[in-house]
């Protein structure tokens, strides 16, 4: 098949088996490699569905302007496809985005726009989005993407990598556990995965000092996991269990990945991995789980591959203790399920 853009190249990645992190007797711990869509990230997904629902239903032409607040995978993924589509993308990004992110924005022509003060919650989420409003303001035409409350971004893996996991499977699954920031990505695959195995236990994995689940704000380094305020696409989210994972456990999670499986991923696949270390010894068996790994490791060569980064991390004490904190949530069952149209 010849591919007409690399817009058209996004998606159908493939299932691999974790055997030799996890070689346990009744236990399958199965991952999606979404780092390898071509723009390196699960963002890919929602950037052009978003961008190409626009197009077909007229809120977007080629005189409007594209506004994202990110950390940086959306943004490449938003300057890729406005690329194919002749858009103009503004990326507002903030200190913590790595520098090859950056340096890959301003290849792919995006403007960039970089916040410098923190919020009230120590992040700089609240200020990006301070920011993307003045653009709104005096930008012509320009339109916020707004991954945070924008449905198509959770219907596009509803429809994208929640089917496609369908698709792939040799059978059921027990357990979904995935990384959470917008939320969109769990939102959807839950729900896809939910109408074909209804009593799949759904885990999220967010960082210590997120606040997405109601817990205490922190300082957090690894960027493209956890949130400084509450998305609100979160609050359709319907998950069973939250772990969370401190940086420094992620980046314990990427080096072990690396160094058993030879994946090379970012910095919320290793907190995946590390979230799966804590659940494994109270899963019974045979049990089967599934993830997926968001983006790529050399994104992450300054901070989690690095090992002074890592260093100062081990020996901080900056980071509270809520790294084995987990916390249950309500489920939704089937009958609102159906009134999510989402079961029939």
């Amino acid at each position: 098949m010849i591919h007409q853009s690399v817009a058209s190249c996004i998606g159908q990645t493939p299932l691999v088996q974790l055997n030799r992190l996890f070689p346990y007797k009744g236990i399958n711990v199965i991952a999606k490699l979404e780092f390898l869509n071509p723009g390196g990230s699960v963002k890919d997904r929602p950037a052009r569905f978003i961008v190409e629902q626009g197009l077909q239903n007229g809120t977007i032409d080629q005189k409007t302007h594209l506004i994202e607040s990110t950390s940086g995978n959306l943004g490449i993924a938003l300057a890729m496809v406005a690329k194919v589509y002749n858009l103009q993308f503004t990326c507002v990004v903030d200190p913590k985005i790595s520098a090859t992110n950056l340096q890959i924005l301003h290849l792919l022509g995006a403007n960039i726009e970089m916040v410098h003060v923190r919020d009230d919650q120590g992040g700089y989420l609240k200020s990006r989005i301070q920011r993307v409003q003045e653009l709104l303001h005096d930008i012509p035409q320009s339109l916020w993407i707004n991954q945070y409350a924008n449905d198509l971004n959770w219907q596009a893996h509803y429809y994208g990598t929640g089917s496609e996991m369908v698709a792939s499977l040799d059978g059921s699954i027990d357990c979904l556990i995935l990384p959470v920031s917008t939320t969109g990505t769990m939102l959807g695959i839950s729900r896809r995965l939910r109408s074909e195995f209804p009593g799949l236990r759904v885990i999220a994995v967010d960082a210590v000092g997120s606040v997405i689940f109601g817990t205490p704000s922190g300082q957090r380094e690894i960027p493209g996991i956890g949130a400084s305020r509450v998305p609100e696409l979160s609050k359709q989210i319907e998950v069973d269990e939250v772990i969370y994972v401190n940086d420094w456990e992620s980046a314990q999670g990427c080096r072990a990945l690396v160094k058993y499986e030879g994946i090379f991923a970012g910095g919320s696949s290793g907190s995946v991995i590390a979230a799966i270390q804590k659940l494994l010894p109270s899963v019974p068996s045979p049990y089967r789980i599934l993830t997926l790994f968001p983006d790529r490791g050399e994104r992450y060569l300054n901070m989690v591959y690095d090992d002074n980064w890592v260093g100062q991390l081990h020996h901080s004490d900056a980071q509270p203790n809520l790294s084995t904190f987990t916390t249950k949530l309500p489920t939704f069952n089937k009958a609102e399920l159906k009134n999510l149209n989402l079961l029939t």
